[in-house]
């Protein structure tokens, strides 16, 4: 028998870049907190069976208790604490999970994921078992040397800002980091990493949207309040 598609949400980092004392998951947008949005496209589609939202222990309750229960996301079943770094968070919620066929990874902060980047994420993974969720670069980029000089101009058409969702067979995800978590773990920041370094499997790439932005600066919290408006 298949088992359920599961998101596992992020929500225990610090943004420190902020420049606030409120965790930046936490912050007021639109009169709900930032966190509100993923967990309520998670909630509202009908992909997904399941949500665990991954916090700091010290937010723990309350996100049980303002954000849970008080909009009344019933797909999510566990608010568990994570880890010192990302990756940490994202294997506690890994290990929570039950009974999972898809797991779907995605950065609390990311508030503008819409029903159709899941749906083209669900059919993404299909193709390999891993996804990632992304945009071409609207900007051409420079690969710097040790001295800090330009070292490589790549080609702009090849070049993709990645974003979350990103997608796995739960199997494939669980296995990998079980695997890299025995070695030096500094270097990866994101879960198609760890899928690329320990199985070598293909990952998918689809397109997200422009407006799927990560509020890490209080400027990006401006733009978000606008993108909001027009929703």
């Amino acid at each position: 028998m298949k088992g359920k598609n599961t998101a596992v949400v992020l929500a225990a980092g610090q943004g420190k870049r902020m420049n606030s004392k409120v965790q930046k998951q936490f912050l007021e947008l639109g009169g709900k907190p930032l966190l509100y949005y993923a967990l309520k496209c998670f909630q509202d589609s009908g992909l997904i069976q399941e949500i665990i939202l991954v916090t700091g222990a010290e937010s723990v309750s309350f996100c049980k208790e303002e954000i849970v229960e008080k909009y009344g996301l019933t797909k999510v079943t566990k608010v568990i604490p994570g880890g010192k770094e990302r990756y940490d968070s994202v294997y506690q919620g890994l290990l929570a999970c039950r009974d999972t066929e898809y797991v779907l990874i995605h950065d609390g902060a990311r508030p503008f994921i819409t029903e159709e980047i899941i749906q083209r994420g669900m059919q993404g993974v299909k193709k390999t078992g891993a996804c990632v969720i992304g945009m071409p670069s609207k900007d051409t980029v420079k690969i710097a040397d040790a001295q800090g000089d330009v070292a490589e101009t790549p080609e702009r058409s090849s070049v993709w800002t990645i974003q979350t969702p990103q997608i796995f067979e739960y199997r494939l995800i669980r296995e990998a980091h079980e695997k890299i978590r025995c070695r030096d773990m500094s270097a990866i920041t994101d879960d198609a990493m760890v899928v690329e370094q320990e199985t070598g499997v293909k990952i998918a790439l689809v397109e997200g949207s422009y407006k799927n932005l990560k509020i890490t600066t209080p400027e990006d919290l401006d733009i978000a309040e606008i993108f909001l408006k027009n929703i």
